[in-house]
């Protein structure tokens, strides 16, 4: 199985960036709200994921820093208008194929 970049940046900083009280985030469940009150190392490690999540593994392991920017505020700006919808629905919305 081909590992994504992205799969690989996001476990980087989830390690090193894990509390010493390190918390299981359960994104099936998660709203908008809760994402962007969530703090920059849980934005930052869930919109890294989703990067990697809808490249899927036929993408390469690139990673376009204008795209990943780019679709990070469009989904910003997707949660700010949708606080209570799932992020799973929330990334569908703005980056499913």
């Amino acid at each position: 199985m081909k590992i994504t970049a992205s799969i690989l940046l996001a476990g980087m900083l989830a390690l090193a960036s894990a509390p010493a009280n390190a918390a299981v985030l359960d994104l099936s469940t998660m709203t908008c709200k809760q994402f962007l009150d969530s703090g920059d190392d849980t934005i930052k490690l869930v919109l890294t994921w989703m990067d990697g999540w809808y490249k899927g593994d036929s993408d390469e392991a690139i990673i376009d820093t204008d795209v990943f920017v780019e679709n990070a505020k469009k989904f910003g700006t997707y949660c700010g208008k949708n606080p209570s919808i799932s992020i799973v629905n929330a990334a569908e919305a703005v980056l499913g194929k």
